[in-house]
């Protein structure tokens, strides 16, 4: 998953979880562009995906002698949340979604999103996570106009994969 954001209405605070692989650029390594591109183009070293090179460790750029796995990190940033911290309740909720969400939503959009849809969803009804999960991926993806998908403000809507999670929070801290 590229992002999670946990949507805690009373406090309103997020925890972001990149799942994109960072190196930090030294001088040396400007003499050859280490990433051509944005977004879904991003290319290491007009050779793959930043993401999708992290196995490959005999990986090496076109026509050339250069490895790219000294440029990638397959360690990954680990943030734990203690669900004992807080009381939670039915509108406190994990959104995971993929970089076809996150790359056309933004943190405020998906909070905004899911706090008005919840709030108009009995707190009772436990499909109402789904039905939030499937009305982001409808928001990310958009509506077919003549020019391609779009969302609001006439933005590109995501070409890629979209899947989303909503996981409510106060079933963490239940004691069985």
């Amino acid at each position: 998953m590229h992002r999670a954001i946990n949507h805690e209405i009373k406090t309103h605070y997020c925890l972001l979880f990149p799942h994109r692989a960072y190196k930090t650029i030294e001088d040396e390594d400007l003499r050859f562009p280490l990433v051509y591109g944005e977004g879904k183009k991003a290319r290491v070293m007009a050779t793959i995906g930043v993401t999708r090179g992290l196995g490959d460790h005999d990986l090496k750029v076109h026509d050339s002698n250069i490895y790219i796995k000294p440029f990638l990190s397959c360690c990954p940033e680990v943030t734990v949340y203690n669900l004992n911290q807080y009381e939670h309740s039915a509108d406190d909720v994990l959104v995971m979604g993929t970089d076809g969400l996150w790359d056309v939503l933004s943190n405020k959009e998906v909070n905004e999103s899911v706090s008005t849809f919840l709030a108009n969803c009995d707190p009772d009804d436990l499909n109402r996570y789904t039905m939030a999960a499937q009305d982001l991926v409808m928001r990310a993806r958009g509506v077919l106009k003549d020019r391609g998908w779009r969302i609001t403000n006439e933005r590109l809507g995501s070409g890629d994969d979209i899947s989303c999670y909503i996981i409510p929070l106060m079933y963490g801290n239940r004691q069985p």
